[in-house]
């Protein structure tokens, strides 16, 4: 399978300290950094975009981390189509990886496992429960990895029930499986929450771990979901943002709870992403489509009681936009934040990022960050140092702070190098002074993925999935993608289309 793996492309990138004095001086406020998107932009930041891009030589901060790219490998290496990816380091031996991705053709979840730091990787099936009725089936979906600090990994995912034929939903339900051996088998797996095909409609969970060594909820696992109406299957239709936990090592999960405000009606909110700060603090985000807003809220007893949604910022998109990129599916605004667990000097500060469109760039992905637990956040920043005025697509943002190096790093989809926008590399990009400045965007696959409408071969019924990972510890950073450089390619050894394959890479911030 040599020929399925991408050479080694090693790169060097300068990075630019352009108006750092200035940055600076706002900091830790971050308030002036806003993006690109709208009449109400302030002028310093556009002038600071015009310059940054046309200035030729720029002097290099101390504090900025240049990224190393290593190999594009292919974790999942099998015929079909695979889509929709998460990835965890065990945060006690970090040459522990384990990712997960969505089985199109197939019906289970596949768990991907590496014990040398991703260079190389296994794969295993998850488990199923019984179909619900006499010849019926079900398949699991939605992908969602998370360690805690004893060596255990969770696998959080759904559960959907079919009649025969899929000819109807007859109900789901969620699912959190357990290994204790770094991913190679799951022995444990907790379903929980069915919903019948006539009720709610679990969907788009991720689950989150305490992985804080002096935390009062250590090792809990929180589970976060939309519940939506199973009309057409679709999420987000008079649907509440929940939220379980576990304190017994994903054995029971509690009841779960509603932490958004507002239900009923016709797209309400979508994309959950629970994640924990440096004291066991718990905090979900989600896109409001109703109000077209980022929003949060937070958890300081374990889970057990939340506050009040706390908007991040608003967006001009509701829930979704059609992108020349993806021949069928729109690209759906989901935030994706983390913590700041190191014992630097901005422990403790929470990050957000998303996608959304603006007037003159296409897509561009934005960050948010708070000082105060999520009471208040900065306003918005463009992440992405592609030229403004031109209209190039940037989605499917993930997002991951470095729980040693206190870093903030992002990976994404980016159609810069295409003039038609349609076909996508992933690109990223890693801060390690809060989100003031950022490393200059690092192309990390070496070939480029097409599943626009012009390709013949391209997987339109699933085409990248609604959202993609990243994990990082210890300046070493490890996205995991949905790539298509093999649609069109058979493998002889089988006579079945290779499609959609799940990759990796590992980047080195120094």
């Amino acid at each position: 399978m040599a020929s399925r793996i991408a050479l080694r492309r090693r790169s060097l990138v300068v990075v630019c300290s352009l108006l750092l004095a200035a940055g600076a001086a706002m900091f830790p406020g971050f308030a002036s950094a806003t993006s690109s998107a709208g009449p109400a932009v302030p002028t310093w930041w556009a002038k600071y975009q015009t310059l940054l891009h046309q200035t030729s030589t720029r002097s290099a901060a101390a504090s900025t981390p240049t990224l190393s790219v290593g190999a594009n490998v292919d974790i999942s290496n099998e015929d079909g189509p695979q889509s929709e990816t998460s990835i965890a380091i065990d945060p006690v031996h970090p040459k522990y990886i384990v990712a997960g991705s969505n089985e199109i053709n197939r019906l289970p979840m596949r768990g991907y496992f590496s014990a040398d730091g991703g260079s190389t990787w296994g794969a295993v099936d998850l488990p199923l429960p019984p179909a619900s009725s006499t010849n019926g089936v079900d398949f699991g979906s939605d992908p969602t990895v998370a360690f805690d600090t004893r060596g255990n990994v969770y696998y959080g995912y759904i559960v959907v029930f079919f009649n025969r034929f899929f000819a109807s939903i007859q109900g789901s339900e969620m699912a959190v499986a357990k290994s204790s051996d770094h991913g190679a088998t799951w022995a444990q797996v907790t379903f929980f929450n069915f919903n019948s095909g006539s009720g709610k409609f679990n969907d788009k969970p991720m689950i989150a771990v305490d992985s804080n060594l002096t935390s009062p909820f250590r090792d809990s696992v929180y589970a976060a979901w939309d519940n939506a109406s199973p009309r057409n299957g679709k999420s987000s239709a008079n649907d509440a943002l929940l939220v379980s936990r576990s304190t017994d090592g994903g054995t029971t999960f509690s009841a779960p709870i509603s932490v958004s405000t507002n239900h009923g009606g016709p797209s309400a909110v979508i994309g959950a992403d629970p994640f924990v700060g440096p004291n066991g603090e718990v905090y979900v985000a989600w896109q409001d489509a109703q109000n077209s807003q980022v929003t949060v809220n937070g958890s300081f007893d374990g889970g057990v009681t939340f506050g009040q949604p706390v908007v991040i910022a608003p967006t001009v998109i509701p829930f979704a936009i059609a992108a020349p990129a993806e021949a069928t599916r729109g690209v759906l605004i989901y935030p994706s934040c983390d913590a700041d667990r190191s014992s630097g000097s901005l422990r403790g500060t929470l990050y957000c990022s998303w996608a959304d469109q603006t007037t003159s760039n296409g897509l561009d992905i934005f960050l948010s960050r708070s000082t105060d637990r999520g009471a208040t956040w900065s306003a918005q920043r463009r992440v992405n140092d592609d030229p403004t005025g031109v209209v190039h697509d940037q989605f499917y943002n993930w997002l991951a702070a470095d729980a040693v190096t206190g870093a903030v790093d992002l990976s994404w989809y980016d159609t810069r190098n295409d003039p038609n926008s349609t076909k996508t590399d992933v690109y990223a990009t890693s801060s390690s002074d809060g989100g003031a400045t950022f490393a200059h965007d690092t192309r990390v696959t070496t070939v480029m993925s097409d599943e626009s409408a012009a390709n013949p071969c391209a997987q339109t019924h699933d085409q990248y999935g609604d959202y993609e990972g990243i994990a990082a510890h210890g300046g070493s950073i490890h996205p995991v993608w949905t790539d298509a450089r093999f649609d069109c390619t058979v493998d002889y050894a089988t006579g079945n289309t290779i499609g959609e394959e799940v990759f990796s890479a590992t980047i080195t911030a120094t």
